[in-house]
């Protein structure tokens, strides 16, 4: 099983430059960076944990440019979000960002996909809260016509349809693995099942029970059982934990990193290292 990593980066922590290529030296498999483009301070919306809100979340760096440093000073490390708000962003320019970056490292990136959880930051971009999963999936499949490998149009159910176009680079594999975040349950997983390789469940909790759901809803849309991902993310390890996320089939977890400085996380590496 691939042991990948996450951290919040912010202006006050490790950079990614001396993160990535520590991760790359100790034998990680990646890193996954997380996206917040803001916090509005007059917040409604309650933190997901039931705490006070992280002083790292107000100052997180934007993902694609730090994953980009990163990819810049390592050959092997694979590099992901986690995730990336799709509906609080212009569909074609985000997925310009995306192809580049995949282009760039080599088809190392990891699309992490998610809904997000604040609703005043998505106000601000001018998400209405209750089409947000439908402006996902239309923005997705918006990105994924401009990533073929012919011009291809979209015709859009909830903004501007796009109109057959080039549109280079593409994404080394043609379009970078796709992992959804979110809460269980047969909506997520029947969106898991037409547009995404995989699952990606904060925490990693109840899997024993959620995963055969999601299997039957795979199966259901026609794709195949083998190609199933499941990514269990942001996960504070013990060997009896990860032991039981291999022995239900998953091939790669993500373990939580503090949003610290150079000494905190590389000494919090060493103690993962364990675990490679």
């Amino acid at each position: 099983m691939r042991i990948s990593t996450t951290i919040f980066l912010t202006d006050e922590t490790i950079t990614p430059v001396r993160l990535a290529r520590e991760l790359e030296q100790r034998g990680f498999a990646g890193l996954y960076l997380p996206e917040h483009t803001h916090i509005p301070v007059s917040r409604d919306t309650a933190h997901p944990a039931g705490v006070p809100l992280p002083r790292e979340y107000a100052r997180t760096l934007d993902p694609f440019v730090a994953l980009g440093q990163a990819a810049a000073v390592t050959e092997r490390l694979a590099l992901g979000t986690g995730v990336t708000l799709v509906a609080q962003h212009d569909p074609i320019a985000l997925a310009k960002r995306v192809a580049t970056l995949d282009h760039l490292s080599g088809g190392r990136f990891t699309f992490g996909v998610g809904y997000g959880w604040n609703r005043e930051e998505a106000a601000d971009h001018g998400v209405t809260w209750s089409t947000r999963r439908a402006l996902t999936s239309d923005r997705l499949d918006l990105m994924r016509a401009l990533w073929a490998p012919v011009p291809t149009g979209h015709t859009s159910a909830s903004g501007p349809s796009l109109r057959p176009s080039e549109a280079w680079p593409k994404p080394a594999g043609g379009a970078p693995r796709t992992l959804l975040g979110g809460a269980a349950g047969p909506r997520l997983f029947d969106e898991i099942a037409a547009r995404a390789d995989g699952w990606m469940p904060v925490g990693g909790r109840g899997l024993t029970e959620t995963l055969p759901v999601l299997r039957a809803a795979w199966e259901a849309a026609g794709r195949d059982p083998k190609t199933l991902q499941v990514v269990p993310y942001a996960v504070l390890p013990s060997a009896g934990k990860l032991a039981h996320y291999e022995e239900l089939g998953c091939e790669e977890v993500v373990l939580q990193l503090p949003p610290g400085g150079e000494a905190e996380v590389l000494g919090v590496l060493d103690d993962f290292a364990r675990y490679l």
